[in-house]
């Protein structure tokens, strides 16, 4: 079974490459099931309702979130209904669900959204321990679902390493998520897990991870926060095709792609 998994999605330009590539991604990789993490969707700010539909226009499966989730409060009835989860291990309860499990190719694929904790206090809602939340919930996950994918939207590649090896056996895939920048670091690990420390960003890569790169200039300068406008520049959707062997529970390869607009 082979899945396609997008990086973030910043803003418009972000948007305008999942229309315009995906289709044609998914038929050239003969992708079974598509993922896309939309968390900077809107302006490079969260998700609304308006581009989460614009997005489920092209070919995907599952919607993933991260930390900005929560920018946009007339979203949440939306995460209810619909194909989009968020970060599981939010410490208060929180509208939407954490992980969903999807009957593609003929086999049910659970997804799972983690957050993590170093560097990220004060981004988003308060999450709890990533290891021990995947810890209490990997039996009803497992119990639901032939494979199990994780999107892992964390800063810290020292935490998303150690959270491969913890989950390295247990699950088909974590894929990191959250820096914008993509990795060179992608394998199969020792027990049968693909893994990559970070997706990468769909969206202007002419930029500071997404923002105008003037803009985030004076910021660092200034320490003026206020200002925010999404760059335009080198568009590019970037992410992996994970190829999954089902019966046996093992990743086969995971590739990585990068397309430009």
């Amino acid at each position: 079974m082979k899945i396609l998994v997008i990086g973030d999605v910043f803003g418009r330009p972000g948007r305008r490459a999942i229309a315009e590539l995906l289709p044609g991604l998914v038929d050239e990789c003969k992708a079974d099931m598509v993922v896309v993490n939309g968390e900077n969707a809107a302006g490079g700010r969260g998700l609304t309702r308006k581009t989460a539909e614009e997005l489920f226009e092209a070919p995907i499966d599952v919607m993933t979130a991260g930390n900005h989730i929560w920018e946009h409060e007339e979203l949440h009835p939306y995460l209810e209904s619909h194909n989009i989860i968020r970060p599981a291990n939010t410490r208060e309860p929180q509208p939407g669900k954490g992980w969903i499990v999807v009957e593609k190719g003929g086999a049910r694929v659970g997804v799972v959204n983690l957050q993590g904790q170093i560097f990220m206090d004060e981004k988003g809602a308060a999450v709890t321990n990533p290891f021990h939340y995947m810890e209490a919930i990997l039996p009803d996950v497992k119990s639901k679902s032939d494979i199990i994918i994780v999107d892992f939207h964390a800063e810290a590649t020292s935490e998303k390493r150690a959270l491969a090896w913890y989950l390295d056996g247990k699950i088909q895939a974590l894929l990191g998520t959250h820096t914008h920048v993509q990795t060179a670091d992608e394998h199969v690990m020792a027990k049968g897990m693909a893994y990559i420390s970070d997706l990468g960003m769909t969206g202007p890569h002419e930029s500071a991870i997404g923002l105008d790169g003037d803009v985030a200039l004076h910021r660092f300068l200034s320490g003026d926060r206020k200002k925010f406008k999404v760059a335009e520049g080198m568009v590019r959707l970037e992410g992996v095709i994970v190829d999954i062997d089902v019966p046996s529970k093992r990743a086969v390869s995971i590739e990585r792609i990068q397309r430009k607009l």
